[in-house]
């Protein structure tokens, strides 16, 4: 697998099912149906930081955030809304990411597709 952090989280994107890929504000972003986006690659402020931002159940956003300041943060525009940002030039555990890639599906997916999920996971 590649140590590249864009082609890790495009593939754990694209495990999921039904999800595609294109470019949404200059960025590569995923989506679930060709619709709703679950997360987004955020490296377009071109501010020497590398993450990603993504949909998150109630809660996570806060929890992560205030136990682990370096790793997560609130992301603008779609914090407020519970999203949560996750540093990637930081040290990463990637079986974490695949967690929190699978929960912002969820939050996301349609009860049919969390279905499909669960079956295979």
């Amino acid at each position: 697998m590649s140590d590249d952090p864009l082609d890790r989280l495009r593939r754990l994107c694209l495990d999921l099912p039904e999800a595609t890929e294109r470019l949404s504000h200059g960025e590569p972003t995923w989506f679930v149906r060709g619709k709703n986006v679950f997360v987004s690659y955020a490296d377009h402020h071109h501010d020497d930081r590398l993450a990603f931002w993504c949909a998150a159940p109630p809660g996570t956003q806060e929890a992560l955030i205030s136990s682990d300041p370096d790793r997560f943060f609130r992301p603008p525009y779609v914090g407020h809304r519970g999203w949560l940002g996750v540093w990637l030039d930081v040290p990463v555990d990637w079986e974490e990411i695949a967690e929190i890639v699978v929960d912002a599906y969820r939050v996301v997916a349609p009860k049919k597709l969390v279905a499909e999920l669960d079956v295979r996971h």
